[in-house]
């Protein structure tokens, strides 16, 4: 990612304005994602603030280390949503807006008086993109969702576990997926509206759905069809670890050329020629047998020198990094993948890029996530109120 002043008008989204009313994680990393992008994004915070700010250490110069990494490129408000007049403010906000991001529980936007039928009444082609955890409605439309209680129900628990207890991914990994799907699904919309005369549409991004999208394509393999064929045999082992003589690596030759190659770099090429190795189809079937022969020569081989031919003959497999090795690896600072940039206020701050390479509307990072009501002036002064009348709602605690 570049570096650009903060208002520097660059990026695929340049020109759109986003207005982020979400908290925690799947919103506010979906509306940064747009930010990265180059869109004007908005955040607006009850006078609690989002609650990600105050999940705790590390903290430096009014933000800690959780809200940095969801919450940069963005301008911030704070708005007390419960009054008439912090509604009013946010519906003036958001009548030019291209996008509104929520993550309320279906039905508190609406009570708030920002809910897609409001906010379109004065904006018809806005995009409103809501994430919730089961959808707007359903038997558990209405029910409290965090990660992990999307995580139990995917039904990939129990095979992450093997043989032992059901495990989860220990990261917000649905959390993660849903913000990545509303950024998709706000962008998808926004090229719908060029097509359909400006008009905008309600989105939904329920993160059932989402992670089973991610994480089911490969699981459902064996419930593809119906009625279900009667096959047996044990499925293959491939997310497995290879233990060297001094450590591990992580890998898996899937093409008969890659196997052919791992072989003879362990020395051991007749194993490309045995009848239940030959093609991709029998390793699979004998996947068992395949992965005890090989453990049996990973284990002589030091990692270091045995990954250096591994890499030369083009078989892939990779290092166990933990995060220290992965930032310092060569091609992650090549790609820029973690970058540094200094914040005036707070120092030097590490951020993960935006996944794309755009050559002619290059991503950047224009803003370090803004303080607590950072921008709550300037946002006002802009969308045409005075500034006594801004006083006079501080002085009203509608705005913070």
């Amino acid at each position: 990612m570049d570096i650009a002043a903060p208002d520097a008008q660059i990026g695929p989204c340049a020109g759109f304005k986003v207005l982020d009313f979400s908290t925690m994680v799947s919103g506010p990393l979906a509306a940064q994602s747009l930010g990265d992008l180059g869109a004007d994004v908005i955040k607006v915070e009850t006078l609690m603030g989002d609650t990600s700010r105050w999940t705790g250490p590390p903290e430096r110069a009014g933000l800690n280390g959780f809200f940095t990494q969801l919450n940069r490129n963005k301008r911030a408000l704070s708005i007390d949503l419960k009054s008439e007049e912090g509604q009013a403010i946010a519906q003036r906000l958001a009548a030019d807006a291209d996008v509104v991001l929520e993550n309320f529980r279906p039905g508190v936007a609406d009570r708030l008086g920002i809910g897609y039928e409001r906010l379109s009444r004065d904006n018809p082609g806005l995009v409103y993109v809501s994430v919730s955890g089961f959808g707007p409605d359903g038997p558990y439309s209405g029910q409290p969702v965090y990660d992990l209680v999307i995580q139990g129900m995917s039904g990939v628990m129990p095979i992450q576990g093997q043989d032992g207890p059901p495990q989860m991914t220990r990261s917000v990994i649905a959390d993660k997926n849903a913000a990545i799907n509303a950024a998709s699904c706000a962008l998808a919309a926004l090229l719908a509206r060029e097509r359909n005369n400006g008009l905008g549409q309600h989105v939904q991004v329920p993160m059932v759905n989402a992670y089973a999208h991610l994480a089911l394509p490969d699981v459902l393999v064996p419930e593809s069809f119906e009625p279900k064929p009667d096959f047996s045999g044990e499925a293959p082992d491939m997310y497995r670890t290879w233990q060297c003589a001094d450590g591990y690596l992580v890998g898996m030759p899937i093409e008969d050329k890659q196997f052919r190659n791992l072989c003879i770099c362990l020395g051991r090429e007749e194993l490309a020629n045995d009848e239940r190795l030959q093609t991709m189809g029998v390793r699979l079937a004998n996947n068992r047998l395949m992965n005890e022969l090989l453990d049996e020569e990973f284990i002589k081989w030091p990692w270091q020198e045995l990954l250096a031919a591994l890499r030369e003959h083009d078989v892939p497999f990779a290092p166990i990094y933990d995060l220290d090795d992965f930032i310092n690896d060569p091609q992650v600072k090549h790609n820029r993948t973690v970058f540094e940039a200094e914040d005036p206020a707070g120092g030097t701050t590490r951020y993960v890029r935006h996944p794309g390479i755009f050559p002619e509307t290059p991503t950047t990072l224009r803003r370090h996530p803004p303080r607590y009501g950072e921008h709550t002036d300037e946002l006002l002064a802009q969308a045409g109120f005075d500034a006594e009348q801004i006083a006079a709602w501080r002085e009203q605690k509608v705005i913070a």
